[in-house]
Formats: C-alpha cells, structure tokens, sequence
C-alpha cells in the first residue's frame, strides 16, 4: 500500500509599481529541469500544518509573514508528484514585498519576486495553485480590506487605486472608489506628504487597522462593488 505524504505549499503576494508580484523559488533537486515554483515541503510528524508552511517560508526565502490563510487541499490528481502520493495544503500571505530580505537556503537554489503575468511552467500543479489564489485575491478585495496588507503603511491614495485596477484587471470610477473607501472612516489622511520632484505634494494616507478590527465585532460590512 502507498503512503500518502502530506505537503504545504505558499503562495505569497507582493505589490510595487502597479505589479502583482509572486514569490517563488528555484529547487535544487529537481532532476534534469529546475523549475521554478512555491515555497513549501513535506510535513514533518511532529508539526502542525500552519507551522510547517511557516517553516518552509522561512527555510527556503528568509520570508516572514505576519498572516496566513488556507487556501484549498489539492490532491485530486493522483499523479501531481511523480515521486510520491502526495496531498498539498496551500495558504496565501499578502505582504509588502519592498519590505523583505529574500535569501535562498535548505533545498532552494533561487529565489524571487516574479510579476504574476511573467511566471513560467510551475513544478507539479503550482500553476493552478496559483491561479486560485489570485481568484481568491480578487474576490477578497471585494469584501475584505485585505489589499492594504501589500501596500506600505504610509501610501499615495492612487496607490489604493491603482491596486485595485491591477489586481481586478479593469478600471474604477475612481471618485466614486475614493468616495466609498473614505466613508467607511477606516483610511486616515496623514499630516505627511510624498516627495515629488515636480508638481503639488501629494499627501499620505494610512490604514487604521485597530478601527477595522472594532467596528468589525460591531457588524461593519466592508463591500465594494464593481460594474
């Protein structure tokens, strides 16, 4: 009887200049091609999962995130490992990617940040794992503020904006954006202005978190809807 190993993928997001970003690494072991793909490895016997992906994340691109949310099980195709049976429980980080000190270690050759509309043929099914996440991205942004978790803490209010033309792959009304996001009175204006070499400063904004998390366990609903 086969044994059946279980795996932990990550996939982890970074945003800069209106680029959606993945990181990913290059193996060492990985026969007669090096493809490059997620992070991540086998379980050990004495960890839990969400320790595991840590770990790996850790091992592998000296990357730390502060959250990490399941993603999907993906097991279906009995052959997704050539070498074993194998079962991958995939999570999704969104990170400031400028932010990090990425540094390949253990069974990883390279490691980078690749734009999402520049990444190759992944190892095993990392490509539909990836494809998932970003639909899960997507829809997220929709209901949940996640994407000020891949901006910096201080941020242009168009940099919210161009975010979300990136990710969703249209374009917004983006007074009605700006209107919508102001009222939830969970975006800050900062007494602190961007340098610009030419043209009027432009002045910082910044997420308050504490506030989201209150009015949250008060029933705030935060929606954007898109045409």
């Amino acid at each position: 009887m086969q044994d059946i190993k279980v795996a932990v993928d990550a996939v982890v997001f970074g945003y800069q200049q209106n680029t959606l970003y993945v990181l990913l690494i290059q193996q060492k072991f990985a026969g007669q091609k090096a493809y490059w793909a997620l992070p991540g490895g086998l379980v050990k016997d004495n960890e839990s999962l969400i320790d595991a992906v840590t770990r790996e994340l850790k091992e592998e691109t000296n990357v730390e995130v502060n959250y990490m949310e399941q993603l999907y099980t993906f097991g279906d195709d009995l052959h997704r490992d050539s070498r074993n049976r194998v079962i991958s429980v995939a999570y999704f980080a969104l990170i400031d990617s400028s932010k990090t000190n990425i540094k390949a270690d253990t069974d990883a050759d390279k490691v980078q940040w690749l734009p999402i509309k520049e990444v190759p043929q992944l190892a095993f099914d990392h490509n539909l794992i990836l494809q998932t996440a970003i639909e899960r991205l997507k829809s997220k942004l929709t209901y949940q503020p996640v994407g000020f978790d891949l901006l910096p803490k201080e941020f242009l209010f168009s940099d919210l904006e161009n975010l979300y033309c990136t990710i969703l792959e249209k374009e917004i009304d983006r007074r009605n954006f700006r209107k919508k996001i102001l009222s939830f009175d969970i975006v800050e204006e900062t007494d602190r202005f961007a340098e610009k070499k030419t043209g009027r400063p432009a002045r910082l904004f910044r997420f308050n978190s504490q506030k989201y998390k209150t009015l949250e366990k008060e029933g705030f609903l935060f929606e954007i809807k898109f045409a």
